[in-house]
């Protein structure tokens, strides 16, 4: 009698895939991804699959210098990492944390139930250290939109600490090494929670009032800041251009907390967050007039904010206007 067909893994036994979720950066949109890690039988080798660029396809090396760093050698075994949806470009480097916590369940280290129930992003140092990344603002808002907690860098704690509720349900990690995540996912450790702050101004802001004379430009600003209008300012050098438009910013009302978040969500995906506090003073962007087409209306090879989207809810001033190449 012909022998009856074996089901599928019981052959070497079942090789489960380990489920993390992160996310991709479309502008201040994010799109879920979810990290697949497999280990099997087989030679040797650590494979990254699912279009990902030079920066994720450089992170076995950073995952495994990381895992070296808690005591943990990998398997000699074959592994695979898989970017699901595959036909999305993954760029940056804030794919190595999931990629390592992949590893952990795949490896029985971590267990995957307290897992899945978050958003994990971070960039690993070769000592386990976990550094800041871009964008976690943004990404730990999806995930509250989608009940989901958020693992990140303890430098980007406090952004993503916005998007906790009062009730607690949202939970945010944000540990400063491997080693720290690992042993709270464990129970031996409690981390304590971050705090959402707000940007301080290192400066007062400044004054209309600090000018002398110039009556008519002065009332112009004033016009075009309740009006939400565009000025164009013409003078010879010397005349005091760039010191009236300096104090625009001044003449507009603060930041409601929709608009500090809209704001916040685009420097946070620049990287231009400081120490993650979300921004409450509307946004002045002087660029030089050498800056290229790219920096100023955003794009590139790896799309990031221009100039345009960083002066969102503020002040976008453009000295020199002519020189700007093409603008006139």
């Amino acid at each position: 009698m012909p022998a009856e067909p074996l089901p599928i893994g019981t052959a070497t036994g079942p090789n489960p895939v380990a489920h993390v979720e992160t996310v991709a950066f479309h502008g201040i949109d994010v799109r879920p991804i979810d990290v697949q890690v497999q280990i099997t039988n087989g030679l040797p080798a650590f494979t990254v699959v699912g279009l990902p660029d030079k920066a994720v396809g450089e992170s076995r090396e950073r995952v495994r210098s990381a895992l070296h760093a808690l005591g943990l050698a990998l398997p000699p075994k074959r592994i695979t990492v898989n970017l699901a949806p595959a036909d999305v470009l993954k760029e940056g480097s804030h794919f190595d944390l999931p990629i390592a916590v992949g590893l952990l369940v795949a490896l029985e280290i971590l267990p995957a139930d307290a897992v899945e129930e978050f958003v994990v992003l971070g960039e690993l140092s070769l000592d386990g250290a976990i550094s800041r990344v871009a964008g976690v603002l943004p990404a730990a808002i999806g995930a509250a939109s989608r009940e989901k907690g958020i693992i990140c860098p303890a430098a980007c704690g406090p952004e993503a600490a916005w998007a906790a509720d009062r009730e607690g349900r949202i939970p945010v990690l944000a540990p400063g090494d491997l080693i720290g995540l690992v042993n709270h996912m464990r129970g031996t450790q409690v981390m304590a929670a971050p705090q959402p702050k707000v940007a301080e101004d290192a400066l007062a802001a400044l004054d209309l009032a600090d000018i002398k004379g110039q009556e008519t430009a002065k009332r112009a600003l004033e016009v075009a800041a309740a009006g939400g209008h565009n000025l164009l300012m013409i003078g010879p050098p010397g005349a005091g251009k760039s010191m009236l438009a300096a104090r625009l910013p001044g003449l507009l009302p603060p930041l409601d907390a929709a608009e500090a978040l809209e704001v916040s969500m685009v420097h946070s995906v620049a990287g231009l967050l400081p120490d993650g506090r979300l921004l409450r003073r509307r946004p002045f962007r002087d660029p030089h007039h050498s800056a290229s087409l790219p920096a100023l209306v955003g794009g590139g090879m790896r799309a990031r904010p221009g100039e345009v989207s960083l002066a969102h809810r503020g002040v976008l001033f453009l000295d020199e206007l002519p020189e700007f190449s093409g603008i006139m």
